[in-house]
This record gives structure tokens, sequence and C-alpha cells, in this order.
């Protein structure tokens, strides 16, 4: 049978490790997991009551498109205590996941053909989606220097669009309010249409994430209860968009989605009330921050920088090898560790470097390391 071009994407590398490594955990050996960007928690133990209370009460059948009107105001007001914005719910369109908001966003905002900026390392779906949706994907390759952020004098021209994200995947960077400013307003003097996305927004160590609203309102921004809400596999997510943009996307979903799951929707608002369990995990966090920041160089890896956010450690491995898909291979084989290779998140230089997730237990960090100093020093690395 025929195929679209449209299919023609390449894979999400980070789950053909995932796979590798369930079909080890399938043989009985034991897998330390620092590929996959996800929290080891379960979502907060009073969404789940509250979700188990409501499945007595309701069918939970289709909702509105845009999402239960409690969700939306009640995310609403979470822009009020995290940032002091005030946020009109009717601009709060809850998703499938962030990956139905970047669907969205992408259909909403982009033709055929037109060119999508995209900060690159990067999130590698961004560029898989537009390139399904037959949007251009345009990679910037960011320097180190800027933290692996893009720079308004780096944008190339003729831009639809530019996707940022603060924190950052795979890097753990974030834009401060003049940077994230200086990107908005480069995009606005061009016509380009400025995407944030802002999953990893609550995972920080040093300073609280900007949200690109408390810049300007005629932005899109994407976030999800994937990472700070530990709730990956609940699918549900937010997007954020200006007021006349409000019935394009309520379009789009209706007939794209038809809504997000009613079950995740209502464990969603319950879980923005779990602040005291949301921040013991980010305590988890930021001890395993502190033990991959000390291991990673006693291992042998010692090109990385301290993430700002998000629970990621993206290093340079270039010194150790050309072939970071192959290097990630060897070390799930032989040291039961499994990590990303960089070529998920850049295409051009991601053959030499890795990216370490620290979002586990601390126990398994701490064998993790064990064993990654064990294999590099087998290597003749450490």
């Amino acid at each position: 049978m025929r195929n679209s071009r449209r299919g023609l994407v390449d894979p999400f590398i980070v789950m053909d490790i995932v796979a590798a490594a369930a079909r080890k955990e399938a043989d009985g050996q034991h897998i330390i997991h620092m590929e996959v960007g996800q929290p080891s928690t379960p979502a907060p133990a009073g969404a789940r009551a509250k979700l188990a209370e409501e499945l007595n009460q309701s069918s939970l059948g289709y909702t509105v498109s845009l999402g239960i009107p409690e969700l939306r105001e009640r995310i609403a007001r979470l822009y009020k205590d995290w940032y002091g914005v005030d946020l009109d719910p009717e601009r709060v369109i809850v998703t499938s996941g962030s990956s139905g908001a970047f669907i969205l966003a992408f259909t909403a905002l982009f033709d055929d053909g037109e060119r999508l900026g995209i900060g690159a390392p990067g999130y590698p779906s961004y560029r898989q989606i537009a390139k399904a949706l037959d949007i251009d994907p345009v990679m910037i390759e960011t320097q180190a220097a800027n933290r692996f952020q893009p720079v308004p004098s780096e944008l190339p021209a003729d831009l639809a669009g530019l996707m940022v994200a603060s924190p950052a995947n795979p890097s753990g960077t974030m834009l401060g309010h003049d940077e994230l400013a200086a990107l908005i307003n480069a995009c606005a003097d061009q016509g380009t249409a400025f995407i944030s996305d802002e999953i990893y927004h609550g995972i920080e160590y040093e300073k609280k994430a900007v949200t690109a609203l408390e810049v300007s309102d005629d932005v899109y921004v994407i976030n999800s209860f994937s990472k700070y809400f530990s709730m990956t596999g609940w699918r549900v997510g937010w997007m954020v968009v200006p007021p006349d943009h409000v019935r394009t996307i309520e379009r789009l979903a209706q007939n794209l989605f038809v809504c997000a799951p009613h079950a995740a929707q209502v464990a969603a608002l319950h879980a923005l009330d779990c602040e005291d369990e949301m921040q013991a995990n980010l305590q988890v966090y930021r001890q395993n921050r502190a033990l991959m920041m000390e291991g990673l160089p006693k291992a042998g890896f010692h090109k990385i920088a301290p993430p700002d956010g998000a629970f990621y450690i993206y290093a340079d491995v270039s010194d150790l090898t050309d072939d970071s898909l192959s290097f990630a291979a060897e070390i799930l084989d032989e040291a039961g560790v499994a990590v990303t290779p960089g070529l998920d998140f850049d295409p051009d230089r991601g053959a030499g470097t890795l990216r370490f997730c620290y979002a586990r237990a601390t126990e398994e960090i701490e064998e993790g390391l064990r064993r990654l100093k064990r294999f590099m020093s087998s290597r003749g690395f450490a």
C-alpha cells in the first residue's frame, strides 16, 4: 500500500533506547534508566484519590474541546501564583499532552513550506512534528557560550515561527527575562510567531523560570502535567494563546482530538493542589543533580555544565567517541545503564554528545554512577 511522505520522519531515538532496555529487563537484567525524561514517582496521591472518588460518581465522557472549565480556571490561577501574571482562563486550552499542543500550535500558525526556527540541541519531536505537517524545520546551531539557547543575532531570515524551551531539553538551561524579551521582540519586529515550551517550569534550582507571558501576550505558551506534576502517562497538558487565536485552536481541537482525556483532566485539576508532594520530588531532583555533577566527572565525563532546571545533564563526549549511538548501546550492553545519544537533539553535532536524565530515585542514580565509573574505567577513560 502507498505511503505518505509525511510519515518519513526520523525515529525518536530515546524511545528506541527505552525499547532496548525493556528487552533486557524482560530477560531478567536490572537496568538503570537515565535515558527517558520521566519521573519515577506516580501522579500526586491527592490527585489519584480525588479521581478515584470521581470514578464512582461520573461516567467521565467527552468534555468540551477546550478543557473542563474548572481546570482552565485553576491553571490561570497558577500563573498568578507562580509569576504574578493575571491570565484570562478563556485563553487556556487543555490538550492531549504537550505533544497535542505542538500539533495544534503548528497547525494553527504555519502553512505548508513555512520555516520554523528550532534551536539545536533541542527536543527532537519539534522538528519531526513540523516535518509531518509539511513545515520546514530550520535548525539554529546554538553555542555553549550562549548556554545552548538561541539569541537574536543567530535567527535566520524569513522565519514564520521560532520555538524555544526554557528550561531546555537536553541542556537544562534557562532564558532570563532580558534574554527572553530580546527574542520575543526580535520575532515581533519580523512578524515571526513565538512559541515557548515551558514544560519543565517548576523544576528549577537557583532561580524561578520566566514565562513568556511576563513579556508579551502575543505568544503561544505550552506546558504539561508530565514533568513537575509527575503525570507523563496521563497525557494532559495545556497551552495559552492570544485571545483572537482561541476559536481557531478550538476548531482544530474539536476535529483533531475532540478533547483531552477526561479522567486525566480531573487528576490534573487536583494535582495543582498537591504542592507539598511536588516540592518533595524537587528535593530529590536537587539531590540527584548534585550527585551527577560530582559523579560524572569522576566517571570520566568531564565536559558538563550545571543545569538551571529540568532533570538532564548534556555531556560533550567528543573526546571519547564520534558515534554517540554506538557508545550509548555499549553503555547499555556492558554497564546496564540506559542513556540517550545526542543525535536525538542535534543531528549535526550530536554524534559527540550524550544526555543523562536524573529523574529516578536517588538510590538508582547512585548505582548508575557506580556502573558508569566501572564501565569508563574498563575503557581507560576514568
